[in-house]
């Protein structure tokens, strides 16, 4: 099994998955980590600038595991195979161990509360939100 963290700084679990361009790439056996790498995305090929229609490096891993994310990259990411896991934990190993014990607390996809520049071509279904300010 292939289990992808979004790692950003490479320390911690991202909390922006459609902008993150590095990821921990975990190749598990049952309950232990046999290899792990980083895969370094160019910023095309993050969630929000490629299209949902192509493939995507991602495209091989069972799981991915983020901070957060929007329902319609969780979506995205189902309608591929992949499991989208959201989660508060923020050391990428711990989450993934805990993952694998069924252990890890998990949250729901988030609605979009920041401003988008394109016509949903990520896949969050999300047209231009206009930002405002109190």
């Amino acid at each position: 099994m292939k289990i992808a963290v979004s790692s950003q700084n490479q320390t911690n679990v991202t909390a922006h998955l459609g902008r993150c361009q590095k990821f921990w790439i975990y190749d598990m056996d049952d309950t232990t980590i046999q290899n792990k790498q980083v895969l370094q995305l160019t910023k095309d090929q993050s969630f929000h600038e490629s299209s949902p229609k192509d493939s995507h490096p991602l495209d091989t891993v069972q799981v991915l595991i983020s901070g957060s994310m929007g329902r319609g990259l969780a979506r995205r990411l189902e309608s591929k195979g992949i499991q989208p896991v959201i989660t508060s934990e923020t050391d990428p190993d711990t989450a993934v161990t805990a993952y694998l014990a069924g252990s890890l607390v998990v949250t729901m996809p988030e609605e979009h509360d920041h401003a988008h520049d394109h016509k949903g071509e990520c896949g969050c279904n999300q047209e231009t939100i206009p930002l405002t300010t109190k």
